[in-house]
């Protein structure tokens, strides 16, 4: 396949700095500081371009340089980008919220989510997750961004973020409920055409 010319680059490049821009917001959730990772990213792409060989989509490769940026603005950032905020909903237990039979089932079926893997792929569907993970209180999605968009290891995000594993654990579960309610409504659970 042969390679993009840089001008071609430049401009494919701009048209998917808004969806960059969100994804480094979420992630950082300080404007200045997305800003800073978005336009390095940006830069970096642009210095190398002969590093982009088209075996992924472009939009992909920008994410990888991206998720590098993020986690250096985090390292930099360290003392200031990270403010466990302590609300009445940490205390609650996550699992209240489930209504379980005596035998351990649930009171109500989860919806049937049919076949995730198709769903996934399908861009709508994954607007919506984008919509849901934005819904998260800041620090779950932060969090669950780390963890699942990141892939950053657990062990990392604490020793990052200076949380206990326990802590941690509950904050992804809490982020991975509260993603779960807010698919089964805003996706699962629409009703389906005539």
């Amino acid at each position: 396949m042969e390679a993009l010319s840089l001008p071609s680059l430049e401009v494919q490049i701009a048209g998917h700095r808004d969806y960059l821009m969100r994804f480094a917001r979420l992630q950082l959730r300080n404007e200045t500081w997305a800003e800073d990772a978005v336009s390095e990213a940006m830069l970096a792409a642009l210095s190398k371009p002969q590093s982009f060989d088209n075996r992924a989509q472009l939009k992909t490769w920008l994410v990888g340089i991206l998720k590098h940026k993020i986690l250096d603005a985090f390292r930099h950032h360290k003392r200031e980008a990270f403010v466990l905020d302590h609300t009445p909903d940490d205390d609650a237990d996550p699992m209240d919220e489930i209504s379980f039979e005596s035998d351990g089932h649930f009171t109500q079926a989860p919806a049937d989510w049919g076949n995730p893997e198709q769903q996934l792929s399908s861009r709508q569907f994954l607007e919506v997750l984008d919509a849901c993970v934005t819904k998260l209180p800041a620090v779950q999605g932060r969090l669950f961004l780390m963890r699942e968009w990141l892939e950053l290891s657990s062990e990392d995000i604490c020793k990052e973020l200076a949380l206990t594993p326990t802590n941690l654990y509950v904050q992804l579960h809490r982020a991975r409920l509260r993603l779960r309610e807010c698919l089964e409504f805003n996706w699962f659970a629409r009703p389906t055409a005539p």
